[in-house]
């Protein structure tokens, strides 16, 4: 059954709110309830229906202890026995069951160093982050909102449960996560809730890497990924994010910017599709101007071999924050060429083509759109257009197949050593002589033709 809620206007206009529950998170409730504990939806989900989206997940706390879960239910998971949750199968989808609970001190600005279960939903309620994460909801009850999350909603802002400088300094994840929602639902971080960041932020430094990087992530592929720039103004970057204070800090005083690298950035994110390679890519192909900035004597500023040092630092930054390898070798390759600018001759095409690898194709085009997006119009029109041309070349070589890559030669090593060339270095270099006279002339990839040239150039 899908999710749906629903809004009934009563004659002294005050609002009930019914949600109409999947079945299986319907009968969990109904279970719980039946065996005389008290059981919720509660958190993401419940904010989620209220908005009217489809929530990914479903969780539900209870007052039932995790062993008293776990004797009503046929095929469970202990997930988390030591923070009081069971997750419960049903029709092959698990639904996380957590004991109300109440949070003991939390020592490493992360996680709290005990927990012990409690009687109360409100106390439950109590401990979460944010106002629009603390609702709960039944059949039975209807919505539970001790803390006006669903006036928040309205308000279309974050705020934090009870004092924000407690709730930040239980757990200091919190703080980017309040950018990621804000990003995420297109909200506002409340006054008082985002006046506590900046005094706060330094805690970040104790927070893993993975978790950064997660919700970095998060935030990127989120609806507003320029919403970056408010861990700039909250101070959240100059902890743990320095070079992103460096590029909002980095002016680019020439005709084809009128943003500072930063501001820059920001609007190129606007343009790219929300693709977690895409989007880091762009968060970074700028990130070396800093360090390459020059002014020539008229005052104009230029940044030779930026591309190389943002490609470097990417991938410093990238190790940092334990991101795959794969994914590293993806982004670090768009930002390096993304300022290549290959003629538009086919045989140059072809030449590129192999020089920066088919794999970064068709990204790459996104990326220098989105690049030109970010910049000043001073001939947007021209730049958009070079882009075009180039995509059409492209396409056109790969409908023609030609060939833009030693494994697509009409000859490889072993032809070679057949026709009595010697293993080594120097065969590896024929190769990539005949290669390029493959790119320049794609009629010369028979393997008649290159075994008579490599013949001719003993």
């Amino acid at each position: 059954m899908c999710n749906r809620m629903e809004l009934e206007a009563s004659k002294d206009e005050k609002y009930s709110l019914r949600l109409v529950l999947p079945e299986d998170v319907s009968y969990i409730l109904h279970t719980l309830q039946e065996a005389g504990f008290e059981a919720y939806a509660v958190g993401g989900c419940v904010r989620d229906s209220l908005m009217g989206k489809t929530p990914q997940d479903w969780d539900i706390t209870t007052s039932a202890r995790p062993d008293q879960v776990k004797r009503l239910f046929g095929h469970t998971i202990d997930t988390g026995i030591a923070h009081g949750t069971v997750t419960v199968m049903r029709n092959r989808v698990g639904y996380e069951v957590t004991t109300y609970r109440v949070d003991g001190a939390y020592e490493d600005a992360r996680h709290p160093s005990e927990v012990t279960f409690t009687g109360s939903l409100l106390e439950d309620l109590k401990r979460r982050d944010f106002t629009i994460n603390a609702m709960a909801y039944n059949e039975m009850h209807g919505l539970v909102d001790a803390f006006d999350g669903l006036g928040d909603l309205k308000r279309r802002q974050i705020r934090c449960v009870g004092d924000a400088q407690e709730r930040f300094s239980e757990d200091a994840l919190r703080m980017l996560r309040a950018v990621r929602f804000a990003a995420q639902l297109g909200f506002e971080i409340a006054r008082k809730t985002r006046r506590c960041i900046p005094r706060l932020a330094s805690s970040l430094k104790r927070i893993s890497a993975e978790r950064i990087q997660a919700e970095l992530v998060k935030l990127l592929l989120s609806p507003c990924p320029q919403r970056v720039r408010t861990l700039y103004e909250t101070g959240i970057s100059r902890e743990i994010f320095p070079w992103l204070d460096a590029m909002f800090q980095t002016p680019q005083n020439n005709a084809h910017h009128c943003f500072c690298v930063g501001d820059h950035t920001m609007h190129a994110l606007k343009h790219i599709p929300a693709d977690r390679v895409l989007r880091l890519a762009i968060l970074f192909h700028d990130v070396g101007k800093p360090a390459c900035i020059q002014m020539d004597e008229r005052g104009v500023y230029h940044f030779p071999g930026h591309h190389k040092e943002s490609a470097v630092l990417a991938k410093q930054i990238m190790r940092q924050l334990k991101f795959d390898c794969d994914t590293i070798d993806r982004v670090t390759s768009l930002v390096y060429w993304h300022d290549d600018k290959p003629s538009l001759i086919y045989s140059e095409i072809r030449k590129a083509m192999y020089r920066i690898g088919l794999r970064q194709y068709p990204s790459l085009f996104l990326v220098k759109e989105a690049d030109v997006m970010g910049k000043s119009r001073f001939r947007r029109k021209e730049k958009l257009a070079y882009i075009e041309a180039y995509r059409e070349i492209y396409q056109q070589i790969l409908a023609n197949g030609e060939c833009v890559s030693l494994k697509q030669l009409a000859v490889n090593g072993h032809d070679l050593i057949a026709a009595g060339r010697k293993p080594g270095k120097e065969l590896g270099e024929l190769l990539e002589r005949l290669l390029l006279l493959v790119l320049n002339d794609p009629k010369q990839n028979t393997k008649e033709i290159l075994l008579q040239k490599a013949a001719e150039w003993e």
